[in-house]
């Protein structure tokens, strides 16, 4: 009984990931060329989400501070979602809408990009954010799905949208961390040099 249903867990991820394959890789080239502006310009990036989301935040934070599959110098990253005592903080004082466009606020410049990552794009807090990456003249990354929500919305010409052709979280997120991937996998291909996807 399980492993019929896992076996349709892993053909749904892959058809979906095939069907989006033509109509997600326009957006992400134009995340990777946003996010390439960005650190070869002396700027970083900073990465919001909720939940699973906010994980996919840190695990992209770690790949571009440290490494994805190849040693490279180092990428300016931040996950505003990692610092507990911030966070938290921000909640208690101010309210939870806030805790990241506070400190987009705070550390956000021109330069930088805002990576936000949803499944849905409804949270507020994530909409805040790009309310104040706008007001500091940034490039916003949205990493959405279920139609892009709110976030979708309030994306701006310069902006990026990658929006996930699905209505489902778990499938949405099996996405984002692939475009996490192909996103690390170009930056370091532009840095570093082209080479052989190997298996």
């Amino acid at each position: 009984m399980f492993e019929q249903r896992i076996q349709k867990h892993f053909v749904d991820s892959a058809d979906l990931k095939y069907q989006a394959a033509q109509t997600l890789s326009k957006p992400i080239a134009d995340a990777v060329q946003a996010i390439l502006a960005c650190v070869t310009g002396g700027g970083k990036v900073l990465a919001c989400g909720n939940g699973a989301s906010a994980a996919l935040a840190q695990y992209f934070a770690s790949s571009f501070v440290g490494r994805f599959e190849r040693d490279r110098p180092e990428l300016g990253a931040i996950a505003l979602t990692a610092d507990s005592a911030i966070v938290s903080g921000l909640a208690s004082e101010f309210d939870y809408s806030q805790v990241f466009a506070k400190q987009v606020r705070a550390l956000g410049s021109p330069e930088d990009v805002l990576l936000v990552i949803s499944s849905n794009g409804q949270s507020a807090n994530l909409l805040a954010a790009v309310e104040a990456a706008h007001e500091r003249e940034m490039t916003v990354v949205a990493l959405t799905g279920q139609g892009g929500g709110a976030v979708g919305a309030a994306m701006r010409e310069t902006d990026v949208h990658v929006c996930v052709p699905h209505d489902r979280a778990a499938r949405i997120q099996e996405v984002h961390i692939l475009a996490l991937h192909c996103i690390c996998d170009s930056v370091d291909a532009q840095l570093l040099g082209d080479q052989e996807i190997s298996p």
